[in-house]
């Protein structure tokens, strides 16, 4: 009998994927002993409402073409397929639907750890899937009251540190507006994509003098 797969769920927007998204996922692989990656963007993320998406499919074509390389990394376009805000339960439950038995981690930042409480049906999310988070610098989480909150979590989550890398997709939209160099902070495949296609250009409402902002974190 072939055994379970430990799977990690990686959610976000990827707008863009950076390296940093790439080092942490690798990271948490390595740590937690998992046996895919699949990188899930998101369709309409709840907590974006207010900001302009780049379309999926020039997200979904930057991720696939970022983790090509990676024999444990995939791309799935999952979240895509549905229609209205993408809540993480809902996308963890469709990941048990499709797959199978296996053994489910979801990834995240230490910052969003901290959130956890208020997300749509956090208990349920520790539930369906152990927690693998990425320790942030100058981030603090109160685990006591985190499990007070989120009961179901006991034992569930991972904390795992990560090479810090001071990138960020919002930093790499602002510069490419700017027209500031975007080189190693993407991979190069990336890179030549966003300037085939032209993304992120500009951006409404933000001065060049504002674009150019550095020392970000990897969130997404």
């Amino acid at each position: 009998m072939a055994s379970i797969q430990r799977i990690g769920a990686l959610g976000g927007t990827f707008d863009p994927i950076h390296i940093g998204h790439l080092i942490a996922a690798a990271e948490l692989q390595h740590v937690l002993r998992l046996d895919r990656v699949l990188f899930l963007p998101a369709g309409d993320p709840p907590h974006k409402t207010e900001q302009r998406i780049t379309p999926a499919v020039h997200r979904l074509a930057m991720l696939r073409l970022a983790v090509a390389d990676h024999q444990a990394f995939e791309a799935s376009t999952l979240d895509l397929s549905g229609s209205g805000p993408s809540y993480t339960v809902d996308l963890l439950a469709r990941l048990h639907e499709a797959i199978g038995p296996m053994s489910l981690v979801f990834l995240m930042g230490e910052d969003s750890l901290r959130d956890l409480p208020t997300w749509h049906q956090p208990g349920r999310i520790a539930a369906l899937a152990e927690i693998g988070v990425a320790r942030r610098p100058g981030v603090a989480v109160d685990m006591a009251a985190l499990m007070a909150a989120v009961p179901e979590a006991a034992e569930r989550v991972h904390l795992v540190s990560i090479p810090e890398i001071g990138v960020s997709s919002r930093d790499i939209r602002r510069r490419i507006a700017a027209g500031a160099p975007i080189a190693f902070q993407v991979p190069r495949a990336v890179e030549t994509y966003i300037e085939r296609e032209g993304l992120y250009r500009s951006l409404p409402g933000v001065s060049i003098a504002e674009q150019d902002v550095t020392g970000c974190d990897s969130r997404q």
